[in-house]
Order: C-alpha cells, then sequence, then structure tokens
C-alpha cells in the first residue's frame, strides 16, 4: 500500500496532509527516515512511525459531527498552542482528524473521522460538496454585486467556482446572508465578501451537504447515524 494512504487509514490525516508530513522527514520505516511520496508499505510487516509514534490501520471508523466554537483551530496541532477542536471530543479512544478546514474566528460544523478514504473523497474539489454558512456582512450588496459573487471572483491568483448567496436579513449598516460554496480554500468567504467591499463581520458553517447542527449546541458533538454516513459515501 502507499505510505500516504496507509497513513489516511491509520488516522493520521488526510492523503493530502500525509503527503505533507512525509515531505517534512517525519515518517520511518523500520527504524529509517522516508521523504519520498509513493514508497510502498508492507502493511503485514513494516513498522511505520509518525514523529516516533508507531501508527497501525485503524479497525473502528468514527464519524463526528461537532459545532466549533470561535476561538478554535482545525487542525490537530498548533504552532501558537491554540486549543484545538480536537480538545472538544473526549471520550473517543480513536485517533480521528477534522475533514476540511474552519478559520479560528469561524463557528459551525465541522466533521471529524478516522475514515481516510471519506476524508479524501469530501476534500477533493472534483465532488463538490455544498457547504452552507450563515455571514453577517458589512453593508447592503447591490444586486448586481451578488451576481458578481455568484459568478465567481478573483482571489489569490484564481477565480473561485460559481457560489450561491442570497441576503435573508438587513440592518440599519449590516446584512445577513446565506452562502453555499463547494470548494474549500482557505478563509475563502471572507476574501470573497473582501473583494466585494461587504467584509465578514461573523462567519458559521450550518452544514456540509445535508448533514447540519440540528439542535447541537456550541461545543457539543455527536456521532453521525448509520444513514449519515452512508449518505456522505454515496454523495
Amino acid at each position: 500500500m502507499r505510505l500516504q494512504k496507509y497513513m489516511a487509514k491509520c488516522g493520521v490525516a488526510s492523503r493530502r496532509k500525509a503527503e505533507e508530513i512525509i515531505l517534512q522527514n517525519r515518517v520511518k520505516i523500520n527504524g529509517k527516515i522516508v521523504n519520498e511520496l509513493g514508497t510502498i508499505v508492507n502493511t503485514e510487516n513494516d513498522i511505520v512511525m509518525v514523529d516516533n509514534k508507531e501508527i497501525k490501520i485503524e479497525q473502528k471508523k468514527v464519524y463526528i459531527v461537532l459545532y466549533k466554537p470561535i476561538g478554535y483551530i482545525t487542525t490537530v496541532s498548533d504552532q501558537f498552542d491554540r486549543p484545538s477542536v480536537l480538545d472538544l471530543v473526549k471520550g473517543v479512544d480513536e485517533r480521528i482528524y477534522p475533514i476540511g478546514r474552519l478559520d479560528f474566528d469561524s463557528s459551525g460544523l465541522i466533521l471529524l473521522t478516522n475514515d481516510g478514504d471519506l476524508t479524501y473523497k469530501l476534500t477533493h474539489p472534483k465532488h463538490e460538496v455544498k457547504k452552507i454558512y450563515i455571514a453577517k456582512i458589512k453593508g447592503k450588496p447591490t444586486t448586481y454585486t451578488l451576481n458578481r459573487f455568484k459568478e465567481g471572483l478573483e482571489i489569490d491568483g484564481y477565480v473561485t467556482a460559481k457560489a450561491d448567496i442570497k441576503i435573508i436579513k438587513t440592518y440599519r449598516d449590516a446584512s445577513l446572508a446565506e452562502i453555499t460554496i463547494h470548494e474549500g480554500r482557505n478563509r475563502q468567504i471572507r476574501k470573497m465578501c473582501d473583494v466585494i467591499n461587504h467584509p465578514v463581520i461573523s462567519l458559521k458553517r450550518i452544514a456540509m451537504g445535508k448533514i447540519d447542527l440540528g439542535n447541537l449546541e456550541k461545543g457539543k458533538w455527536r456521532y453521525l447515524t448509520d444513514k449519515e454516513v452512508k449518505y456522505l459515501k454515496e454523495s
């Protein structure tokens, strides 16, 4: 099995993140550092270590939805020692990690699992999983501005895919918008709103596909139902 796939199946990280870890010289096979992508692992005989800890394929797959509060990172570790969403998940023995990202200063739905194949599927752009957000933005955008947003905007040297935005409430100097995107680039919605001159005041993700927050309270989590897991795998 290819090393990055093996790492994903062990619950270390997604395949793409696993590739980064390999290139950072953090992986050993039978005591020797391996930094070549695509290295083959003998799953029965080889001893694979990440950061000097042995990893093995997780037998039990875990699928969790969490309501992330503001002030938590969605990575496993952080150079600034900020709290992680993993700190909120107590009583789970399996080594899980977040699917995708959600900004430190944003709140809302995040999925966690140790299923590397599902993570790869849900984070790959070609699968176009809908991500729905509620954003409070400055000002009141015009119809022309909203149409620009929907057709795609240039940020960071690329043009975003078509999106959806609708105003669901207005205030004296702000608006509440429901925004749907298919991509998951770093701080994408905030950057898009900056481009149309309506910066984000607050941002919450309320759904990924048909999986939503439901009655979850901030900082709380639950296991996905078998029906929800099946939907994600088939979506």
